[in-house]
C-alpha cells in the first residue's frame, strides 16, 4: 500500500491567488471579444450576470468543501449525498471532462494569441505547449502553484493597467447608457446578454477547482471557503470594469474579430505595449491550462484512490509527491481534444457540463441539509436558500441554452 500523502504547503493569500488564476485568464483574455460580439455595448451585463451565478454556486461549493475537505471532492460530496457509488463517480468524471476540455480551451487560445506574435502551425505548437505544461504539472504541486502565482499577479496586472490607460473611458458611462436606452426601445437584446452570459460564464469556472487542492491546504475548513469567496467576489469585480472599458474604447464588433481583444484595445499605447499584452494573453492561456490539468490529475488521483477510476492513477511519486500517472492521463486527454475541437465549441461545452455538475452538487448540499438534525461543528454553514437560488439560476441558464 502506497502510503506517501500529499504535502500541505498551500496557505489562505497562496490559495486566493491560484483561485484568481483559475479565473482570471485566458478564458477572459480569449473570449471577451466573443461576448461583446454577442452582447454588444452590453457586454458588461452579461459578465455581470455570469459572475452573479457564480457567485450563487461558490457558497455551495465552499460549505461542501468545509464538510468534506478531500482531493476529487465533487464526487465525495455526491457519495454523502445520495450513496451511489457509480453516481459519484459519474460526477467525478464529469470534473474531470470539465478539466481536460477547459485546459483544451485555453491550448487553443494560447496558440490564437501567439499566431498575433509568430507564424507557428497550430498542430505542432499545441502539442508542443501541451506536453510542456503536462511536465510542469508532473514536476511539483508547489513548483505548479508558483508558477500560477507569478503568471496570476501579471495577468491580473495587465487588467489594471487597462484600467490606469483607459480608465477615462469609464466616463462615457451616463452618454452610453443614455444612448443604450434609446437603442433597447425597439427591443432589449436579451437573446444576445444570455448568450454572451453563458459563454462569459466560461471565464469564471475555476473557483470550483479549488476544491480539489483541499488536501494541499494548511488549515483547510477555515481557509479554503474564505480563499473561494474572496477569489470569485474580486474576479466579478475586475471583469465588470475591464469589460466595460473594453465597449467603451473599442467598437464590439471589433473585438469579436479580434485573437487577442485585450491586446486591441491598448493598440495606441506603442508597439512595446502590445507586444507586451500579446505575450502576457499566451502567459494567461498556459496559467488557466496549467490549472486545469492541476485540477484534472487529482480528481483522477482521488477516484483512483476511491476505486471509481483505475487504480494506478492514485500513485503518488515518492519523489515529487504528485500524482504523475493521473497527471500524465489528463495531458493526453488534453492534447486529443485541442488538436481536435474549436475554441468557441469547447469553451461552450465547458460552461454546459460545468453548470450541470454545479446544478448536481446544489441538490446534493440541500438534501444534505435538510436531513441532518444538527450541525456538525467546525464546518461552514450557510442559509439553505443559497443553494436553492442558485440551483434554480443553473436549470435556468441551461434551459436558455438548450432552447436557444
Amino acid at each position: 500500500m502506497n502510503s506517501t500523502t500529499l504535502k500541505r504547503s498551500i496557505s489562505l493569500p497562496a490559495l486566493f491567488l491560484y483561485g484568481l488564476g483559475t479565473m482570471v485568464g485566458g478564458g477572459f483574455y480569449a473570449l471577451s471579444g466573443k461576448v461583446a460580439g454577442m452582447a454588444g455595448m452590453a457586454a458588461p451585463l452579461s459578465f455581470l450576470i455570469a459572475g452573479v451565478l457564480a457567485f450563487l454556486n461558490v457558497f455551495t461549493f465552499a460549505e461542501l468543501a468545509s464538510r468534506y475537505p478531500v482531493s476529487a471532492g465533487e464526487a465525495k460530496y455526491a457519495q454523502e449525498a445520495f450513496h451511489y457509488p457509480w453516481f459519484s463517480g459519474l460526477v467525478g468524471w464529469l470534473v474531470i471532462l470539465t478539466g481536460v476540455v477547459s485546459a483544451a480551451t485555453l491550448s487553443v487560445a494560447t496558440i490564437g494569441f501567439l499566431q498575433d506574435l509568430i507564424t507557428v502551425p497550430e498542430a505542432i505548437g499545441i502539442t508542443v505547449l501541451v506536453i510542456l505544461m503536462g511536465i510542469v504539472c508532473a514536476w511539483g504541486i508547489g513548483e505548479s502553484v508558483k508558477v500560477v502565482l507569478v503568471i496570476t499577479l501579471i495577468e491580473v496586472g495587465a487588467l489594471c493597467y487597462i484600467l490606469f490607460s483607459k480608465g477615462e473611458n469609464l466616463g462615457q458611462i451616463p452618454n452610453i447608457l443614455s444612448d443604450l436606452e434609446t437603442h433597447f426601445s425597439s427591443g432589449f437584446p436579451l437573446i444576445g446578454i444570455l448568450s454572451g452570459a453563458f459563454l462569459s460564464f466560461y471565464a469564471f469556472i475555476g473557483f470550483e477547482d479549488m476544491v480539489n487542492m483541499a488536501e494541499e491546504v494548511k488549515n483547510v475548513k477555515k481557509v479554503l471557503p474564505k480563499a473561494m469567496i474572496l477569489a470569485v467576489i474580486c474576479t466579478t469585480i475586475l471583469y465588470l470594469l475591464v469589460s466595460t472599458t473594453m465597449v467603451l474604447t473599442v467598437a464590439p464588433d471589433i473585438l469579436a474579430m479580434a485573437n487577442a481583444p485585450l491586446a486591441k484595445i491598448i493598440e495606441g499605447d506603442g508597439t512595446t505595449v502590445e507586444f507586451i499584452f500579446l505575450l502576457i494573453s499566451v502567459l494567461t492561456g498556459i496559467n488557466g491550462a496549467l490549472v486545469q490539468i492541476v485540477m484534472s490529475s487529482r480528481v483522477l488521483y482521488g477516484l483512483g484512490k476511491e476505486k471509481k477510476a483505475p487504480r494506478f492513477l492514485s500513485g503518488i511519486n515518492a519523489k515529487t509527491r504528485t500524482p504523475i500517472k493521473a497527471t500524465v492521463f489528463a495531458t493526453a486527454l488534453v492534447l486529443v481534444l485541442a488538436l481536435f475541437f474549436p475554441l468557441v465549441g469547447l469553451a461552450e461545452a465547458t460552461s454546459f457540463i460545468i453548470l450541470i455538475v454545479f446544478t448536481v452538487l446544489n441538490i446534493a448540499l440541500i438534501h444534505i441539509k435538510k436531513r441532518e438534525k444538527e450541525i456538525p461543528k467546525g464546518i461552514k454553514n450557510y442559509p439553505i436558500g443559497l443553494p436553492y437560488t442558485a440551483l434554480i439560476t443553473c436549470i435556468a441558464l441551461l434551459i436558455f441554452k438548450i432552447v436557444q
